[in-house]
């Protein structure tokens, strides 16, 4: 599991770190202000953060005394793209078979009818 897509699902699976990815949509925000969020240690939301940072999914910088996490908006842009190909496939998928009960229930409307 070594390419960008399987790290950024894989860091999506939990859900502290998926929520993390919700709170740092609205802004940027300091390792502190997100640990006191969870019932868990600094540490534990270090070590999402870390996941999360390595997936690509966000970056972390120094800023004095605080440490900020930001989201990385271009790698949804690939999660997003590989989810629409699969989307588009079932769509297409579902059109054809519409399209054969429609015509199932012609062939068996136009049979029934009696002169």
């Amino acid at each position: 599991m070594d390419d960008e897509l399987s790290r950024a699902f894989s860091a999506l699976a939990d859900p502290i770190r998926r929520d993390i990815v919700a709170r740092l949509t609205a802004d940027d925000m300091t390792v502190t202000e997100l640990a006191s969020a969870y019932d868990v240690s600094f540490q534990a939301v270090s070590k999402h953060l870390r996941v999360l940072e390595t997936a690509g999914l966000i970056t972390r910088r120094r800023d004095g005394q605080q440490r900020w996490a930001h989201l990385e908006v271009d790698v949804f842009d690939l999660l997003t793209g590989w989810l629409d190909t699969y989307r588009r496939r079932a769509d297409a998928r579902y059109r054809r078979l519409d399209e054969v009960l429609r015509a199932t229930t012609n062939t068996t409307t136009t049979t029934r009818r009696e002169p």
